[in-house]
């Protein structure tokens, strides 16, 4: 048997047989922080948080005022039949959860049957042991007639009578057909669901280069748009590999701390030309966003230099009135004195380096010598 919530087969994990008491595999799990507080029965908020299949969520309004706790398996309308779920949450937090989500409380909320039997689960689980059989036999069919799209998930209603296939593409795809021999062949109503990239690799899960969880799979239910100047602005490399996720696209994470980096921006000028100083065009190599440290390196020597923004901002504006630093540390020009013999200096350091040369190899030479006359081999006498 299977986990209700995400799938998996065998007895693995928890080994609660497909009674998630947890949560459903931590696929978007909330903690009911409320849970302990006795509401009024008359203000108590009627809308129930229910959990399906691959942590998919509904809300639905308990009118019969059931006695139902978080984790009881309940039977839920739907259009054109009923499905079961698992209460997930209940109480105030619905509805922070519904203002989140922009769903209102109106008559559109569809409402809860009861509490699901011993018939109902047997039922439903006849109905949830097609689905891999049904989703590799669609897979056969799709391949045969070269549609280009990818089954992901197939979910049955827990009365058998409709199948939702979940499938995603990169463009329009046309399904006339497709439904046709599907509904003649496994005799059911089917609904075709297009999901992102994103929301697939949360579907199927996986670990992360973190060492965690997938976000898409655990919390995230939001997918925002990341772009590659999210990168930029963090100062990392522009490697697709690394800035992938398994989705394909690129992580989520690269936007959680944008706004701390584009904060820190603002204090940092931008450098889109050279620094000119009298010793040469100094070039900016790396930025270190929070130290507010900024490296140049000149083009003669390949030491970097790094200076704090402040001295930046006053090297740009010496530039832009058409002055030159004499360095990127100080303004003013150091003053050497030359001495009458500083035109051959050099040559002076090499004399003096190769007589300290031949002063040291006479002086082993001599100690050689020494040792050897007063060091004798000793000899035995033999009787």
């Amino acid at each position: 048997m299977s986990c209700s919530s995400c799938g998996t087969e065998g007895s693995a994990g928890c080994k609660n047989n497909g009674h998630c008491n947890s949560g459903g595999c931590n696929k978007l799990n909330v903690f009911d922080w409320l849970s302990n507080m006795d509401m009024p029965a008359l203000h108590r908020f009627d809308v129930v948080e229910v959990r399906f299949k691959n942590g998919r969520k509904g809300f639905y309004r308990n009118d019969k005022k059931l006695d139902i706790v978080t984790g009881d398996a309940v039977v839920v309308d739907v259009p054109g039949g009923h499905h079961i779920g698992y209460v997930s949450l209940q109480g105030e937090l619905v509805r922070l959860q519904m203002s989140k989500k922009g769903i209102k409380d109106d008559e559109e909320i569809k409402e809860i049957y009861r509490k699901a039997s011993g018939k109902d689960l047997e039922r439903w689980e006849e109905a949830r042991n097609r689905e891999s059989p049904v989703m590799f036999r669609t897979r056969e069919i799709v391949q045969e007639r070269k549609i280009e799209m990818k089954l992901t998930d197939v979910e049955f209603q827990a009365d058998g009578t409709k199948a939702t296939f979940f499938y995603s593409a990169d463009d329009r795809v046309d399904f006339r057909e497709l439904i046709k021999v599907m509904a003649s062949e496994f005799r059911i109503r089917i609904e075709m669901r297009q999901i992102s990239l994103r929301e697939e690799a949360g579907r199927i899960g996986g670990i992360g280069v973190c060492g965690r969880e997938l976000c898409c799979s655990t919390w995230l239910s939001d997918f925002k748009t990341v772009s590659t100047q999210a990168a930029r602005y963090q100062n990392l490399s522009l490697n697709p590999s690394k800035l992938s996720g398994q989705c394909g696209r690129l992580k989520c994470c690269l936007n959680y701390e944008l706004d701390t980096y584009m904060e820190a921006l603002k204090d940092i000028p931008e450098v889109e030309q050279p620094l000119l100083t009298q010793r040469g065009e100094a070039r900016l190599q790396k930025t270190d966003i929070f130290r507010k440290i900024m490296w140049f390196g000149y083009e003669d020597d390949n030491n970097w230099y790094s200076i704090g923004v402040k001295r930046v901002n006053e090297i740009l504006e010496l530039n832009k009135k058409g002055k030159k630093p004499a360095t990127l540390a100080d303004n003013k020009v150091e003053e050497v004195k030359m001495s009458s013999s500083s035109g051959n200096s050099d040559l002076e350091a090499m004399d003096k380096k190769y007589k300290s040369k031949g002063r040291n190899k006479k002086k082993s030479k001599n100690r050689n010598r020494k040792k050897k006359h007063f060091s004798r081999p000793s000899q035995k006498k033999e009787s």
